[in-house]
């Protein structure tokens, strides 16, 4: 099988990857977006688990790493479910981690240990280990965390594809995990990642269309017209069950969560105030013979540390301009 991906270029993809990609858990990330609601409020914003999912591994394959973490590095979101992080708001999931609490129980109804054990892989191996390169704790670099930022602000407009491959090119590995050898580039990323997590995460639109789509999907849940399982769909798959549902409290949820709203920021007299989880980014750079921390290095990095935690801190808070129902609180 060839990949073409527009980030790492073309890749020939065999044997028990190839059969894990055209599994039914991977192929169900097609219809999962990266950002939750976004494409619901503005249809650009349409990057899918699937293209994020393929593109860790293809990364972790470029920086040498074994073909069984390229493995987890695949398989790492299959349990999210439609709408991806909108569930965490759902269910009060501070960490936004309710994907990988059903990890497991997703992974083992599946066909993956299956694949998994006719190519000589025991499941709980590739799922336990430690791999360094696909996930570290915040605020280091990591394949998952790499390839979300670069993947989005490419196919948002924000960088341009030149930029990332002269990053990419600055990557080293150092004990089996991500680092830099280029202030210049750490500084670049930590931008590039505040625009991400701030800019984009945290968009006034964005941040309504969490709001409204959460709010949907919890009236739901406990009014019991769908269940968690139902969630293990697709985005479309969802919103169409949803619409089949006779309900009209649900049907006038629905009604506000479309492209044509207008929101714009407003500390007072506010409609909606909303936090995401807060991320931070500080790579290690080679200094020396030594890894230290970019913000120690760049007073620039150390800057936008701050301010990118007092604006995670503090959320979004959100007046709606114009839709076409009265937004009920």
């Amino acid at each position: 099988m060839i990949v073409s991906d527009n980030i790492y270029g073309q890749h020939d993809i065999e044997g028990v990857l190839e059969e894990l990609m055209l599994s039914k858990p991977v192929q169900r990330l097609k219809g999962v977006h990266q950002g939750g609601a976004s494409y619901l409020v503005n249809e650009k914003w349409n990057v899918t688990r699937f293209d994020h999912s393929v593109g860790v591994m293809l990364l972790i394959k470029k920086l040498g790493g074994s073909l069984e973490e390229q493995i987890a590095g695949l398989l790492h979101d299959v349990s999210h479910t439609a709408f991806s992080h909108v569930i965490d708001f759902v269910l009060d999931c501070e960490e936004e981690d309710y994907h990988e609490k059903i990890f497991n129980q997703v992974i083992m109804k599946s066909e993956i240990p299956s694949i998994l054990k006719r190519y000589g892989y025991q499941y709980e191996t590739i799922i336990e280990s430690e791999w360094k390169l696909l996930e570290q704790p915040a605020p280091e670099l990591c394949a998952d965390r790499v390839d979300y930022t670069l993947r989005d602000m490419y196919h948002y407009g924000n960088i341009r594809l030149e930029s990332v491959r002269d990053f990419l090119g600055h990557i080293i590995i150092v004990d089996g995990r991500m680092c830099l050898n280029d202030l210049e580039a750490a500084v670049w990323f930590v931008k590039t990642y505040y625009g991400e997590v701030i800019d984009f995460f945290m968009d006034p639109l964005n941040i309504y269309g969490y709001d409204a789509l959460a709010k949907t999907l919890k009236w739901a849940l406990d009014k019991n017209l769908i269940s968690l399982d139902d969630l293990l769909g697709e985005d479309e798959e969802v919103m169409r069950l949803l619409k089949s549902i006779e309900d009209d409290d649900l049907q006038n949820l629905l009604k506000r969560i479309h492209c044509n709203v207008l929101v714009q920021e407003a500390q007072w007299n506010y409609d909606i105030h909303l936090k995401n989880k807060v991320r931070l980014i500080d790579p290690s750079v080679i200094h020396g013979t030594q890894l230290v921390q970019a913000s120690s290095l760049s007073e620039n990095v150390k800057n936008m540390n701050i301010e990118a935690y007092k604006n995670a801190s503090r959320g979004v808070y959100l007046k709606i301009i114009s839709n076409d129902t009265l937004y009920g609180r």
